[in-house]
């Protein structure tokens, strides 16, 4: 492997553990929140943090905050986790240059694509079309990458052609 390919692999893979360890902080986070009350908490860090409590969006935050259950902070944390537990696989492998976490990268993240569109249809931002398009870049240079490794290495094609 080029040292080259070898940085941007392990520059994947940091950025890959990174969410990872985003995901099970917030995951952690929605655990301690189960027996409280969202809206009450919510309220706390607006006046901590001295933003306008009479502001339009934060009087909906906090009405929807309010009514949120414990099972549904339950299933976020869950998914936080089960979300968190695909990154660490995906950056381990690849930052030990296994050849299955980049199949498996590509797998994972092109499949996410469908739901990330929707959210920036839903409620477009910067900061998710950003999330978009380095996830695009990711599977389009792990796709090269294992392709141009394939035509190094000589190796057949998967499945075998018929004549």
């Amino acid at each position: 492997m080029k040292s080259s390919d070898d940085w941007l692999i392990r520059l994947i893979a940091i950025f890959k553990l990174f969410k990872a360890g985003l995901l099970i902080a917030f995951g952690v986070g929605a655990f301690r929140l189960i027996h409280r009350d969202l809206g009450d908490v919510l309220e706390h860090w607006i006046r901590a943090l001295r933003f306008d409590p009479g502001r339009h969006f934060l009087d909906m935050a906090l009405a929807k905050a309010s009514h949120v259950s414990p099972e549904q902070i339950k299933k976020v944390g869950v998914g936080s986790f089960i979300y968190a537990a695909l990154f660490l696989i995906e950056g381990t492998g690849l930052w030990l240059r296994k050849r299955w976490a980049e199949r498996l990268t590509v797998i994972i993240t092109s499949s996410l694509a469908p739901v990330e569109i929707y959210e920036i249809c839903r409620h477009p931002s910067w900061a998710k079309v950003m999330v978009l398009a380095l996830n695009a870049a990711i599977v389009v240079y792990l796709i090269y990458h294992m392709r141009s490794r394939r035509h190094e290495c000589g190796s057949f094609p998967i499945t075998p052609e018929v004549s």
